[in-house]
This record gives structure tokens, sequence and C-alpha cells, in this order.
């Protein structure tokens, strides 16, 4: 059986985290989540776009930390409980394993159906979707097009 779907009563549903930022949570299989770790202080870096935060420390490797918000609205808030998703990336670049996004609390684990909802909304920069989960939404986030972002701007 493929542990990423899981039956249940004749349908297959995704295991997913939803991750919570300050303007809207994110949704994510597990697969594309390596580790949820404390925050941590980036080493910033000087002259790059405000949502690069700087390179955090895991496993001994130096990973790009960035603001979701701030790259898909202009906008960063911080709360209190920051947390730190480290991601897996997606486009087999030897030199970009991780990336490192920001969240705001904790995350929850939610099964999703296959027959997930768009709801039509407008798209922010770097969201592939928008869907609804019973009385919630979530952005399906553009991994590919962060790594991109990255790799433009020469910082892998």
């Amino acid at each position: 059986m493929n542990s990423l779907l899981v039956r249940q009563e004749g349908e297959e549903r995704l295991a997913c985290l939803l991750l919570p930022l300050a303007d809207r949570q994110l949704l994510l299989p597990n697969v594309a989540i390596a580790e949820l770790i404390s925050f941590r202080a980036p080493q910033p870096v000087a002259d790059l776009p405000s949502w690069f935060l700087g390179w955090i420390c895991w496993r001994d490797l130096q990973l790009p930390l960035l603001s979701f918000e701030e790259v898909s609205a202009g906008q960063v808030r911080f709360v209190c409980a920051n947390r730190i998703a480290v991601l897996n990336a997606l486009g087999g670049r030897e030199q970009l394993k991780f990336i490192a996004l920001l969240i705001q609390g904790i995350p929850r684990s939610v099964r999703v159906d296959s027959d997930l909802a768009a709801i039509g909304a407008k798209l922010a920069p770097f969201e592939l979707e928008v869907v609804s989960l019973g009385d919630e939404q979530a952005s399906i986030p553009d991994l590919a097009g962060l790594e991109q972002l990255l790799v433009d701007l020469e910082l892998v």
C-alpha cells in the first residue's frame, strides 16, 4: 500500500499538513516536509529582498529561510510562536536539497480527498491554488517557483 495515500471507505486521502502563516494557511503533503523545527535566528544577508530572511543551520547544512507572506504579498508579520518548516526541494538541484519556511504557529495534520475543491480565489504570487477544506481555506504554494527564485538570485 502506498504510504502517502490512506484508503477510507472507498476513497483515497492524502496526508497533509496545514502550515499557519500570519495571513493564511499553506497546505502541503506530508512528504514535502522534511522536519518542523523551533525558530532560530537566521544569519542575515545584506542587499537582498526582504522575503529572504537569511541562512539557518540545520543538520550541518546552510538553508535559505524565506517568508512566504513577504514573497507573496509583500508583508511580513511575526507572532510569538514562530517555527520553521524545512521543506524538501523539488527541483533536483544538487546545491538545493531543502528550503526553510517561516511559519507562525503549530501545524495541523489533515487528510484531503482526491476531490479537493478549488475556490476560484484571486491568487497571490507563488500560490498555485486556494482550496476549501470544509469551513477553512488553504493556499497551495508554488514550491518550484520559490526554488527558481532562489536560483535566479544566485543564492544557491
